[in-house]
């Protein structure tokens, strides 16, 4: 993977496996944790080239013998602000059907994740990044004016029966039901009301908590943990490995739909007046990152694949 002008952030746990120059993550080794940082600014927005780069690094981790679990986290006011509906929207057809399926292939893995994962969640987490932070074991969110939640209805976003079996997986049918049709988003303390995270913690508390989470964890035999979490996750591994052309197909005949296009133009415009280099809004589930990654080595090396159950 070419470097092209980024910093090379490889965590020493990865030595002696293939070396990682990711653009849009950053690594930390402590005491047998990794910490993965979202760090795409200004608001650590998922594109291609992050789903790209959280597949890779998650299959290394899990490989790796000497990493015994993970938090990830994002950066000071964003754990992510969701889809980067500025570069998707310029996406064509086979780019979009693409990034979905990779988005939600990384879904799966992270969800089937053997090893404990925390999700330190430092700011706003609206749309794709509340997904990331449901795939982990336990979530810690930063205490203030800061929004999560799944709105994808609320921009145009045919939600699949995946993503509902996710959130209904931590808050229960009805809630889940009520909340993805009606689009809404809370704040950190409406969040740990409707148990949409389980810890809320002052911002500079919030590594600190996952920390100690992590920590805690890892005073557990590992086998017994790791074969328990897979137990327990079984039967929602099972509903989320699908094939995503065919789950998927509604999403993407809603995402070309005249209508809908026009809904995400404007919300695209919308989010290139407000566009910040910090802080912002988390209304739209998406930032105002406007730079394409999918002319990048990385992004032209990716290949998607179809998630069958493997």
């Amino acid at each position: 993977m070419a470097n092209n002008g980024y910093n090379r952030n490889t965590d020493p746990a990865l030595e002696g496996q293939q070396a990682a120059a990711f653009h849009t993550l950053s690594l930390e080794q402590a005491e047998g944790y990794t910490v993965v940082r979202l760090q795409r600014e200004p608001a650590n927005a998922i594109n291609a080239l992050m789903v790209e780069e959280l597949r890779l690094c998650f299959q290394e981790l899990r490989d790796n013998d000497q990493v015994q679990g993970v938090i990830l986290t994002g950066t000071p006011g964003f754990f992510s602000a969701g889809f980067d509906l500025i570069e998707l929207y310029d996406y064509d057809r086979r780019q979009i059907r693409d990034f979905w399926t990779e988005f939600f292939v990384l879904m799966v893995e992270l969800v089937a994740f053997p090893k404990p994962l925390v999700a330190a969640m430092t700011g706003h987490a609206p749309a794709g990044g509340c997904v990331l932070g449901f795939c982990a074991d336990y979530r810690i969110m930063a205490k203030g004016n800061f929004k999560t939640g799944m709105n994808e209805i609320a921009v145009g976003i045919v939600v699949p029966d995946s993503l509902f079996k996710l959130y209904s997986y931590w808050i229960g049918n009805r809630r889940a039901y009520l909340f993805l049709t009606e689009g809404r988003l809370f704040t950190t303390e409406e969040a740990f009301r409707y148990q949409l995270i389980d810890e809320q913690a002052e911002p500079e508390a919030v590594m600190d908590r996952a920390r100690e989470k992590m920590e805690a964890y890892l005073r557990f035999n590992p086998q017994a943990w790791q074969k328990s979490k897979h137990h327990l996750r079984q039967e929602l591994i099972q509903h989320l490995r699908v094939d995503f052309d065919v789950s998927n197909k509604d999403t993407l005949d809603q995402w070309w739909d005249p209508q809908a296009r026009a809904l995400l133009a404007e919300k695209v415009a919308y989010l290139k007046d407000r566009r910040q280099p910090k802080g912002g809004s988390a209304e739209s589930g998406a930032s105002g990152n406007g730079r394409s990654s999918l002319n990048t080595p990385a992004a032209k090396s990716a290949k998607s694949k179809v998630y069958k159950g493997r």
